[in-house]
């Protein structure tokens, strides 16, 4: 059994490995068919109606797919393992295909979802699919499907910690101490094969172990400030977009998804016809925030700040198939960057910027989708640095307990149309 381990790990790990690559090579060469070109250079030259039309036929494309195969959605890891081991899930290699086609056209025609989702439910998917060849027992499947999930996120990020926190977090605690050794296996070999084609998020201006000092007040102070974007976020999501769509559900629900397509098209086609930037997964900019050291101005960091709240929460309701870890981690890096802007002009403190924008995309992400250890994990194998990696742990943590007095966060946010009917 223990050799059926290690060879089902291994395989999980290169098939994933070469899944990730695939479908992060099939986006990139999606998003400049569909924009003609690099869309941050394009999109300015393109008709108003084509930046419209675009995203609502794409859109429209997945969710018929959806209506085909259900399971194409986006569920939490968690979810699917659960709902598998009770016979309630079937994950087939068309719906693998169907995931990776259907993800690619929502991310690459402009809506804001990311690719880390995705990227865990293939590695899932490949995992359940090698723990059928290897006929595993039934109480494994879980524990396979943990080797996939951190495999799919160990390759998108290029990071095999992250992708072994990410996977603990969300369902292999009971299972730690017993299997982590396939974990770390799945995992390492799909870092190796994605770190040969892709390029991780990784903070240029590291200054590793040293600790710098004057962030401590300054770091206490964005604890306040990222709190209430978190309570900006959360507002959108839970409160206005989710009445819309008890309201939608309640009285058209058969057209539900036609109705939100059509809300999610018209939304993205304005983002992208305002700023292109705030449209898309945000990983590139959020590789721009944490590294370069050019100053944006103020008011044009807000205006994308809410452009991408706006953007990120319409994606999730039309349905987009796309995970919501680096549309997050975007916002918390424009929210930091911008804090960390505002501070030096008010103090003219020796701060820099992009300091705040590595700690502000962990600490967003990590509130918001209750990883906090995977938050600490990223935000020390992206920057080596432990002035970011302490200032993440402090904020998570405190943010979290803010954020907890008025919200509910739950791991996996489900709307009434999300739930998976058994």
């Amino acid at each position: 059994m223990l050799g059926k381990l290690i060879i089902a790990s291994l395989l999980t790990g290169i098939v994933s490995g070469f899944f990730i690559t695939v479908y992060e090579l099939l986006i990139e060469l999606l998003t400049h068919a569909i924009f003609m070109g690099d869309p941050f250079k394009t999109i300015p030259t393109l008709p108003v109606w084509y930046l419209y039309l675009a995203p609502t036929v794409a859109i429209f494309i997945v969710n018929y797919f959806i209506s085909k195969d259900k399971y194409i959605r986006e569920y939490g890891v968690n979810e699917i393992a659960e709902s598998i081991s009770e016979n309630r899930m079937i994950l087939t290699v068309k719906t693998l295909f169907l995931k990776i086609i259907t993800s690619a056209l929502s991310i690459s025609s402009g809506f804001a979802v990311g690719t880390e989702g995705p990227s865990a439910g293939i590695g899932a998917m490949v995992a359940y699919q090698i723990h059928k060849l290897f006929n595993l027992p039934t109480m494994l499947i879980k524990m396979m499907i943990s080797v996939g999930a951190s495999s799919g996120i160990a390759a998108i990020f290029v990071s095999p910690i992250t992708g072994m926190a990410f996977a603990i977090e969300n369902i292999a605690y009971q299972f730690i101490k017993q299997y982590v050794g396939y974990l770390i296996l799945g995992s390492v070999i799909s870092f190796s094969i994605a770190a040969k084609f892709l390029d991780s998020i990784s903070f240029h201006s590291s200054l590793g172990k040293v600790i710098d000092y004057h962030y401590i007040v300054p770091v206490l102070l964005f604890i306040p400030f990222i709190t209430a974007f978190v309570y900006l976020y959360l507002f959108m999501k839970k409160r206005l977009l989710h009445l819309i769509d008890l309201e939608i559900f309640k009285n058209f629900h058969t057209y539900r998804n036609f109705i939100f397509s059509l809300i999610g098209g018209s939304a993205i086609g304005t983002i992208l016809l305002i700023e292109p930037h705030a449209a898309f997964s945000g990983k590139e900019m959020v590789i721009h925030l944490i590294n370069y050291e050019n100053h944006i101005p103020l008011l044009f960091i807000f205006m994308i700040i809410m452009l991408r709240i706006i953007g990120t929460t319409v994606s999730i309701y039309a349905n987009a198939v796309g995970g919501v870890f680096l549309p997050l981690m975007s916002i918390g890096a424009l929210v930091g960057y911008g804090y960390g802007e505002l501070i030096t002009q008010i103090h003219h403190l020796p701060l820099e910027p992009f300091f705040f924008a590595a700690v502000g995309a962990a600490v967003f992400m990590g509130v918001i989708m209750k990883l906090p250890l995977t938050a600490v994990v990223l935000a020390l194998e992206t920057t080596f640095d432990y002035n970011v990696m302490v200032a993440t742990g402090v904020s998570v943590v405190l943010v979290s307990y803010f954020s907890n007095l008025y919200f509910d966060i739950r791991k996996k946010y489900v709307t009434k149309a999300d739930k998976i009917v058994e």
